[in-house]
């Protein structure tokens, strides 16, 4: 049997939407989807990584990298829209790529997927980390800096004094909390997400209203800097580089469709609650992302683990001897409290999408039985959101956020490019199947989407690129060691054969 042989709709849906111990609770109505991919989306993405962006890349034009990220975020969302609507079954992108571009073509996304739920959580370990000790240090309380920060990261304490970090604590702190939750179960984790997300929310439109009233346009020229005669530093490869750095801001969305097997009423709500999640954080960033770099100069976001904490610490010191001065101060403890609880809410969803991939593998043959477990009493995957939760610890203590944003980033962008394949696959293999949600413009847009993705991938470091390679060929190795002997898919066939 070829590595490149598919599953069909029907027979992922017969094998995946179980009863028993081993199936998963169908509690999640479209409002908690929406908030689902609200929580994923609004997070590190515009409360760290923005600042870095702006500062290393695109200067103030990083409103122009938020609007193309973006627009790569609604191509790849219609996408994923009639896929979850059409297969209504854990494993996302996972599934998707089995059932239009074969078995192996499923693997290499679903182990890149590691790449964007796994690592994409630890990169919000530890944004959240950098917020808590400014809270701390809001506080007048000191955190030591040896233990706030990756081996060699060098962190400025109150004083300004940099030391060199050691490990990050705070970040394997809130990883382990957050597993624990994800194993008592999706419910209550959906609920506690969603009281966070109208949290964050309200303090973007805080930022926006707060920040509007104190922006000097002097900090927008020039809008697009000068490029200083390398690729992505600033100018219009700085732009497209920004948009590929700024791009994590946007994951989220697809996470929702992990949930699919969790959905109520999967084929309505899917697509309104990926659509849905999305247009409302789009039209929040390029708002926030704008005020940002009108009240505080580019380049002080340079390395800022808070950068609208800088932001706003701007236009408190504009607002001395004013009548908004004390409402600004309160509002700068604020936004550091409201990013905690923010950055919180996207580890919740990024990693319980992580499990929910490993366990559609697993049900697949590809990954060890483990990892498809189903607690008995919780209903969830325990065992592989544990997992998770340690591979999440160990990378948010040991790795700066900007090695795993990029990476995040560009694992992300190579699922889009598959899934936007795959809907043009699907519409010439399959047009016979009920189809809720409809893409427009097929194969146009479709192929667009691909396009996109892939050039915001070329914008991304060379670094970045490498570290993607070495990823996927460790994935490799895996898939033709355990997984191709392994696949269920591989064994049926043989054993028919043995039949005849």
């Amino acid at each position: 049997m070829s590595i490149f042989a598919t599953k069909s709709i029907e027979q992922i849906e017969a094998e995946q939407i179980g009863r028993g111990e081993g199936a998963l609770k169908r509690v999640l109505g479209p409002t908690q989807l929406v908030m689902l991919g609200v929580g994923a989306i609004i997070g590190t993405g515009i409360f760290v990584l923005t600042g870095q962006a702006a500062a290393a890349h695109a200067g103030p034009a990083i409103v122009l990298s938020m609007v193309l990220a973006g627009v790569a975020s609604v191509l790849a969302a219609l996408c994923y829209s009639e896929f979850a609507a059409s297969v209504p079954v854990a494993g996302s992108a996972y599934t998707y790529a089995y059932a239009t571009l074969g078995e192996f073509i499923a693997w290499v996304i679903g182990w890149d997927l590691i790449l964007e739920y796994a690592l994409g959580a630890a990169t919000v370990a530890v944004g959240w980390s950098g917020n808590f000790v400014t809270l701390l240090r809001q506080l007048g309380v000191s955190f030591p800096a040896a233990l706030s920060g990756a081996p060699g990261t060098s962190v400025v304490m109150t004083a300004g004094v940099a030391e060199t970090a050691v490990f990050n604590v705070p970040a394997v702190a809130i990883t382990v909390a957050v597993t624990a939750l994800l194993i008592i179960g999706v419910r209550e984790s959906a609920s506690v997400n969603a009281v966070i997300v109208v949290l964050k929310i309200a303090l973007l439109l805080i930022v926006i209203g707060a920040g509007a009233m104190f922006i000097d346009p002097a900090n927008w020229h020039p809008f697009i800097p000068p490029n200083t005669g390398t690729f992505g530093e600033y100018g219009w490869s700085g732009v497209l580089r920004g948009a590929g750095v700024i791009f994590f801001a946007y994951i989220g969305f697809d996470a929702v469709s992990t949930s699919a097997q969790e959905a109520r009423n999967p084929q309505r709500d899917m697509p309104r609650g990926i659509l849905g999640s999305l247009a409302i954080c789009t039209v929040l960033f390029v708002l926030v992302s704008g005020v940002m770099v009108g009240i505080a100069p580019y380049q002080r976001m340079l390395n800022e683990p808070a950068p609208l904490v800088v932001a706003i610490d701007a236009a408190a010191t504009r607002a001395a001897g004013t009548p908004w001065q004390h409402p600004m101060e309160i509002v700068k403890v604020l936004i550091t409290v409201g990013a905690l609880a923010a950055l919180s809410s996207v580890m919740v969803v990024m990693m319980l999408a992580q499990p929910r991939i490993f366990l559609a593998m697993s049900r697949d043959g590809l990954l060890p039985a483990w990892a498809g477990r189903v607690h008995p009493r919780f209903k969830t995957p325990h065992i592989s959101t544990i997992v998770t939760g340690i591979a999440v610890a160990l990378a948010a203590g040991l790795t700066p956020i900007g090695t795993l944003g990029s990476l995040v980033s560009i694992g992300t962008l190579m699922a889009f490019v598959i899934v936007s394949i795959g809907i043009i696959v699907l519409r010439r293999t399959r047009p016979d199947l009920p189809r809720p949600f409809r893409m427009p413009l097929v194969p146009l847009l479709p192929s667009l989407s691909a396009l996109v993705a892939l050039a915001l991938m070329l914008g991304l470091p060379r670094a970045t690129w490498e570290r993607l390679v070495i990823w996927m060929a460790l994935g490799l190795g895996v898939y033709f060691v355990y997984g191709y002997r392994r696949s269920r898919l591989r064994i049926a066939d043989r054993r028919l054969q043995i039949a005849d």
